[in-house]
């Protein structure tokens, strides 16, 4: 990250946490600056170290700087979770529709997939759950990613024995729609009118509504020039992940604490902190014109209902009708051969 934006979460964990503050000892010495505690913490996380190599640059012990991430990552979550890792806004969520119709997918907010950390000090009675193919104990990550590598959904902490479609049954990215309290998105593919967006997943995903896997075995040029597109597309949530763990080492190399709740906390801090990132870096990114959709929004292009209400009453029978919608199979085979045609 640059330098501004460092500055500005020091000076948040320093106005706002007790932790980072400059405080004196009994004999009147000032102990460790905000700007020393940061540093340190950043420090491993970006580089992955141990936590007694920063003392040579910072002269903190290793008990310090190991107290120093623990308390960093507490707080990134605490001042700036809400903000950095929310669930999309009827705002975000038309700008997402207008990209996605851009790109060719009309509907479309995102990709979705799932990445493995591996856990080396996982204990000994939890390594078979934790353990597959590799032999190796590893958590997995659930995550939704956008065209500019923001991170709208994570679910973390899943044993590394679960496929995409087990971790899917337990994650909540379909909760806010199953409750009713998600904004109601219109759009229209190939002169038919839909309601409900959808995201990019490789082919292990099932068949559902809110999913368009890309074609196996692509036979005709329609079927090429879909496949061709869907994974060009969907290389958004991989290339995420490959970001993610260029900023921070500590997510791309084994993790070395035995406490999963904190491990968990790292790796939530670390994507809020790469969304922080992108914000800050998203003027040098390829900006796509959606002004021509903007236009289009009065005569049928996509929609999203800004004045939604979130008192729709939850009872079973609304939830269930949602989560027929969502894994309805036909609605899925249509818009996907909606698509086709559409490209």
């Amino acid at each position: 990250m640059n330098k501004p934006l460092f500055m500005h979460i020091v000076d948040r964990l320093s106005n706002e946490v007790l932790y980072f503050r400059e405080k004196k000892d009994g004999l009147g010495r000032i102990s460790l600056s905000p700007l020393q505690k940061c540093t340190a913490a950043i420090r491993v996380l970006a580089y992955g170290s141990a936590a007694d190599a920063v003392d040579e640059y910072l002269r903190l012990g290793e008990t310090t700087t190991r107290l120093c991430v623990e308390n960093f990552v507490e707080e990134i979550i605490y001042l700036f979770g809400y903000e950095y890792l929310r669930r999309p806004t009827p705002a975000d969520l038309q700008r997402l529709l207008d990209v996605g119709e851009y790109r060719g997918f009309p509907g479309m907010i995102g990709s979705i997939d799932c990445m493995h950390w591996e856990w080396k000090n996982c204990p000994t009675a939890w390594k078979g759950q934790y353990s597959r193919g590799s032999g190796k104990p590893t958590i997995v990550l659930e995550a939704v990613a956008s065209y500019d590598l923001w991170i709208w959904h994570a679910f973390f902490g899943p044993p590394g024995t679960l496929n995409d479609i087990n971790v899917l049954d337990r994650s909540p990215v379909f909760d806010d729609i199953i409750k009713g309290e998600a904004p109601s998105a219109t759009f229209s593919v190939n002169g038919r009118e839909y309601h409900m967006a959808y995201y990019l997943t490789d082919g292990i995903y099932l068949k559902w509504a809110t999913f368009i896997q890309c074609i196996p075995l692509p036979q005709g040029p329609q079927a090429v020039l879909f496949a061709q597109h869907q994974e060009a597309v969907r290389k958004d949530v991989e290339r995420a992940f490959g970001v993610l763990q260029a900023h921070f080492a500590i997510v791309r190399n084994p993790a070395m604490f035995w406490d999963k709740v904190k491990i968990g906390k790292i790796m939530r801090a670390c994507i809020i902190l790469h969304n922080m990132i992108v914000e800050n870096e998203r003027d040098g990114y390829t900006q796509y014109d959606v002004s021509e959709f903007q236009q289009e929004e009065d005569n049928g292009s996509s929609h999203v209902d800004l004045t939604y209400s979130t008192n729709i009453p939850t009872n079973i029978a609304n939830q269930m009708g949602v989560r027929i919608r969502i894994r309805d199979r036909q609605m899925h085979q249509q818009l996907k051969d909606d698509l086709v045609q559409h490209i």
